[in-house]
């Protein structure tokens, strides 16, 4: 794990702008191009989302469904593109981008965290992910809560950096199975997809088996998501990346 971990510098020197650098009550909402390419010229990594739609088109959106960006209770995946290009995100005239699109936005120029939804079609969407990142040049590494994700990664294309998200599941259900939450929690299935860094709910850091991962493993430590600059500030006790919104966080992450 150690060599791997190498791979892992450049998203310890940059702030990651969760979803971009966003504001959904302007031209600049999460997830669209405009928030990407505010978070590119202010010099921050970017964490964004993807899934697929009907027609198998790959788009960087967030919720399963659009009735909080768009304002219609309709799923993603029932809308070919042409469909969703048809809608527009939050209060602007931003539409859901293409992940390619993104890429071409971003440019190679700060680290790239590609987090792949779990539900419709997840083996497809790891398949397109990678096929879209094979031609990009810049840093990246991908994460999913789901563990099926990063197996198909390990055993697939290993030399890609993979990480698990998780969070204190008892506090917020995953599957509402209570031992399955308690297996996810405490990041039982790592034993198998073998992750090269945990994303972890900083507000859930007492949960043991993160020091476990840092401490015994060497294993970098992702704060998600950080909302305030006391947040920021207390999370540095034992996590090496943030992901934030919501504010500007101040200073550099190694300070």
């Amino acid at each position: 794990m150690p060599d791997r971990q190498a791979g892992l510098e450049a998203f310890k020197t940059h702030y990651i702008a969760h979803r971009g650098l966003f504001d959904n009550e302007c031209e600049y909402p999460e997830n669209s191009l405009g928030a990407f390419a505010r978070a590119v010229d202010a010099g921050y990594g970017i964490e964004l989302d993807v899934q697929l739609t009907k027609d198998a088109k790959l788009v960087v959106f967030h919720d399963a469904d659009l009735r909080r960006m768009c304002g219609e209770d309709i799923p993603l995946s029932d809308l070919t593109y042409k469909e969703l290009r048809g809608r527009r995100l939050g209060k602007s005239d931003q539409t859901v981008p293409l992940f390619q699109d993104v890429l071409d936005v971003i440019g190679a120029r700060v680290p790239l965290v590609t987090e792949i939804k779990s539900g419709f079609r997840l083996i497809d969407t790891c398949r397109l992910t990678h096929a879209t990142l094979g031609h990009y040049d810049g840093t990246y590494c991908v994460e999913s809560f789901d563990p099926r994700a990063l197996a198909w990664f390990r055993w697939r294309h290993p030399d890609v950096l993979r990480g698990q998200l998780a969070e204190d599941f008892a506090r917020d259900p995953a599957t509402g199975v209570k031992p399955v939450d308690a297996l996810l929690t405490n990041m039982v299935p790592n034993v198998v997809t073998w992750p090269d860094f945990v994303a972890f709910n900083h507000l859930h850091a007492d949960v043991p088996a993160l020091r476990f991962w840092r401490e015994v493993l060497g294993c970098t430590l992702v704060a998600w998501t950080v909302k305030s600059q006391d947040e920021l500030d207390a999370a540095k006790g034992l996590f090496d990346v943030f992901i934030f919104d919501s504010f500007i966080p101040a200073g550099s992450p190694g300070e």
